[in-house]
């Protein structure tokens, strides 16, 4: 069905759409060599004078690309000039010094500030050689649409859990802000192209604004080393399949190398969208998470972002910070302080809380008068209705807690409404008895982290708070079960910010929690906290970006797909696909050939409900096996009932049943069975097990053969059904420990079967046999597309070939499908493979053969 979000990139890139006005020229390219600026390279190195530069002598570049540059800006008033400064509250602002000396640290996007057309060389210019900032400037009216509209109303709700039921609360899906985010997503990456050297650059884009990026960046060049990072949270599949475009966005974030998460549950939700979407499943690799994608891997990455630790002392060590304690101690002199640091938006809980304290003061009037909640608020990062609502709540909460409350001298709830400087925050942190983070919904937040690094303190606040230095440190911490940071606290009080009641017994346990379990948690918290900083952070997503890109230039690429379906098909050199012309010739040249052919997935389509092959296949087959030269086999795990009474017409075909279990080499010729299976008592131990498991997973069910047992999951939900698949693994494997058996895993399936009993071992014993009866092949093709025939191109290549031979056969083992194979060859689909055996049964020669060409070879068989 045709999608019309998979429109073209050109026409986005052309500006027809929403005819906005273009950026200003290219940059200057910056600077790769010592002391040289280079003027633009193609893909290949080469600039534009056609002069090569090694790839060896280039300085690499880490590119930070992001929503928003880690800058302030201000214009004077009196000069008419742009002042610029780093802002060291962006998360992104601690990067520019989180790698090794000798690495260049690039910033792409916009500024906070609209700048006059006029001015935007000059700004661009002076940002790039005094900060190493690359500013992406949004025309006005595409900002208000990408970013207000299509990020902030849409986005950013569904993404926290919040369904457009309703126009008042969030906007619904609108094709003009889609194509407004794409637009602006175009500007960025065209931005990333003006610094990037591809062979050496690292881009490191994050966040939700800048999710289809990677498809222009990996459209342009094909081997970018890309990573993303998620700084929200990633919704459930029953969340995100709302999403009109969840195709095209989940496509164009599986076109860079790794993927990072806060938490498992985000990298969890994002796999399941893959699984049910996109028909992609995820392997862990030696600890690696990986989705194997058109012949690359991409790799997720499970790790919460840290804080600036640095600045954070620096803070706590500023003469302000010391003066703020002073005056906050003696404001609330004889009360315990509960912090709140939130922005104002409608997940964070900000109400939730103040109805938690009011319990709490019900509950327990001890505790007024000796107990104030401390809410700062920052200013709201969007605008909007439910902004204000919000707001306005807040304020009458406030005052309804305050005038019920509160008495002269005395108010419980103190509303910090501006924008509060970090050295006061960090003052507040200081004197918290608790912290409190209730949000409903959240990516990270690391209000908690700071708190604990504050409360831990350093020689000048603690001679500010009156502090002994050798004193034990304490901090408790209500946090949100709902919130990024929240597996990573596991000495903090867990709460249900829904359940206001159990929010204000938290607050309870908090205040009234003994020093020493404090000092307990504080001292727990503190070292993961001080290890796991932002430099922490940031390195060890670097390190594994340059894993997952490590394998860059070993393979061949090509660009598939149009519009936002755009992807990369990664092969290696030797995997090439199978040319018809070229295996023709082969065929026409050789007089002993051998063709193994798998039957579902190979000559019948795996998504076929009609599972018995077409006239065509049947009339392809009987061309095949009325050659003389030929010795053809169907190779497959299906029963030998079906499979004889299918190919009742193909007097002279082979076939191998059950994997190899039952063989024989004509029609005419007796079933023979594997010698390594005569024992089946292990069913009855294997059998209850299957049914246990087809109880309890709706939509699977068991095919009994005579030789093994199979579970098939296709039908069950995708995600259940392969977490049941693998415990039923593990499960029959130790059951069946002592048991002549061996339990696999396939695609949608989980077998017990016999033994050596395997498809390689029907390939090898027909290749065996001819080249000992003195007709060794001198053409051999296997085609399959599953991990059962893997064994079938492995054995072929060790089998096929007699020393004795002058020259080796020609070997075509192809897998059917564009992924990771041990065969050497591919065809895209069922149809290429009725394409290719169509062409060389056309070829064939059409004498029949004499029975006894047929049968007298296969006693020898076993």
């Amino acid at each position: 069905m045709f999608s019309r979000s998979c429109i073209s990139l050109l026409e986005l890139a052309s500006g027809e759409m929403l005819n906005f006005p273009q950026t200003p020229r290219a940059l200057t390219k910056v600077m790769t060599l010592q002391g040289v600026i280079p003027d633009a390279k193609n893909s290949d190195g080469i600039n534009n004078e056609g002069v090569y530069v090694p790839p060896s002598e280039i300085c690499e570049k880490k590119i930070i690309v992001a929503n928003f540059l880690p800058l302030h800006a201000q214009k004077d008033t009196k000069s008419g000039k742009w002042c610029f400064s780093f802002d060291e509250d962006a998360i992104l602002f601690p990067l520019k010094d989180c790698f090794s000396s000798g690495t260049v640290v690039i910033f792409v996007g916009s500024l906070k500030v609209d700048i006059e057309a006029s001015e935007q060389e000059e700004v661009s210019q002076k940002l790039l050689e005094e900060f190493n900032c690359v500013p992406t400037f949004l025309p006005s009216e595409l900002h208000k649409k990408y970013y207000h509209g299509f990020c902030k109303q849409y986005l950013w709700p569904l993404f926290h859990y919040m369904l457009p039921m309703c126009p008042d609360h969030s906007n619904r899906f609108d094709r003009q802000l889609w194509q407004a985010y794409v637009s602006a997503n175009k500007i960025y990456a065209d931005k990333v192209m003006e610094v990037i050297n591809p062979e050496n650059d690292y881009v490191w884009v994050h966040d939700y604004h800048l999710m289809i990026l990677p498809t222009f960046l990996r459209r342009r060049f094909t081997r970018v080393k890309l990573g993303f990072f998620l700084h929200s949270p990633f919704p459930s599949s029953e969340i995100y399949r709302t999403l009109p475009v969840r195709d095209e966005i989940l496509r164009a974030l599986l076109n860079v190398d790794l993927i990072g998460f806060h938490t498992f549950d985000y990298a969890r939700h994002f796999l399941s969208c893959c699984s049910r979407m996109l028909g992609l499943e995820y392997e862990s690799k030696r600890g690696y998470i990986g989705l194997e994608y058109f012949g690359r891997t991409v790799y997720i990455k499970i790790l919460p972002v840290g804080i600036h630790m640095g600045r954070l002392e620096s803070a706590l060590n500023h003469p302000s910070s010391s003066v703020k304690v002073k005056e906050i101690q003696e404001q609330f002199r004889g009360k315990k302080i509960i912090l709140g640091v939130d922005d104002m938006d409608i997940f964070k809980g900000i109400s939730m809380k103040l109805l938690a304290m009011e319990q709490l003061l019900q509950q327990h009037p001890e505790f007024r008068g000796k107990v104030v909640l401390v809410q700062i608020v920052n200013p709201a990062r969007s605008t909007g209705k439910d902004v204000q609502e919000a707001k306005k709540e807040t304020y009458s909460t406030t005052r309804r807690i305050n005038q019920v409350f509160g008495f002269p001298g005395y108010e419980p709830v103190v509303l910090i409404d501006r924008c509060v400087p970090f050295h006061e925050k960090t003052a507040y942190y200081s004197l918290a008895e608790c912290c409190i983070v209730n949000a409903v919904r959240d990516g990270m937040n690391l209000v908690p982290y700071k708190y604990i690094i504050c409360r831990q303190g350093t020689p000048n606040m603690d001679k500010a708070v009156g502090f002994a230095s050798d004193s034990p440190r304490t901090s408790t911490l209500v946090v949100s079960e709902f919130i990024g940071c929240s597996p990573s606290l596991s000495g903090a009080i867990r709460v249900n910010p829904w359940n206001i009641e159990d929010v204000a017994d938290a607050l309870n346990v908090a205040i009234t929690m003994p020093a020493l379990e404090k000092q307990l948690r504080h001292e727990k918290h503190y070292r993961y906290v001080s290890s796991h900083d932002v430099a922490y952070w940031s390195r060890s997503f670097m390190q594994d970006l340059e894993r997952a890109c490590k394998d860059h230039y070993r393979k061949r690429c090509w660009g598939i797909g149009f519009g936002l379906n755009f992807r990369i098909l990664s092969l290696s050199p030797s995997f090439r696909k199978l040319s018809i012309d070229h295996i023709l010739s082969a065929y026409k040249r050789t007089n002993r050939r051998a063709i193994f052919l798998d039957y579902d997935g190979t000559i019948v389509p795996e998504s076929s409900i009609v599972k018995t092959p077409s006239p065509e296949v049947i009339s392809i087959l009987k061309n095949l096996c009325s050659d003389p030269k030929n010795t053809v086999f169907i190779v497959s795990g299906r029963g030998q009932n079906s499979l004889s009474e299918w190919f009742a017409q193909c007097e002279n075909l082979g076939i191998a049943a059950e994997h190899g279990y039952f063989i024989r080499w004509s029609s005419t010729s007796s079933w023979e069975t594997s010698s390594s299976a005569i024992d089946f008592e292990w069913k009855q131990i294997a059998e209850p097990v299957m049914k246990l498991y087809t109880e309890a997973t709706d939509g699977s069910y068991i095919e009994t053969k005579e030789s093994a047992l199979v579970w098939h999951h296709l039908d069950a939900d995708p995600d259940f059904g392969s977490c049941q698949a693998m415990e039923m693994l593990d499960h029959l494997e130790n059951v069946l420990a002592n048991e002549p058996v061996v339990v696999k895993r396939g695609q949608h399936i989980v077998e017990v079967k016999p033994q050596g009993v395997t498809k390689g071992l029907v390939a090898q014993k027909v290749l065996s046999m001819m080249i000992s009866n003195g007709n060794a092949p001198d053409f051999v093709l296997c085609i399959g597309d599953d991990r059962s025939d893997e064994d079938m191109f492995e054995s072929i290549s060790s089998t096929s070939y007699n020393p004795s031979q002058p020259v080796a056969p020609e070997i075509f083992a192809c897998t059917v499908g564009q992924k990771p194979s041990k065969a050497r060859y591919y065809l895209d689909d069922t149809v290429d493979v009725i394409t290719l055996l169509k062409g060389l049964a056309a070829d064939s020669s059409l004498k029949p053969r004499c029975n006894w060409e047929i049968q007298a070879p296969f006693e020898n068989i076993m």
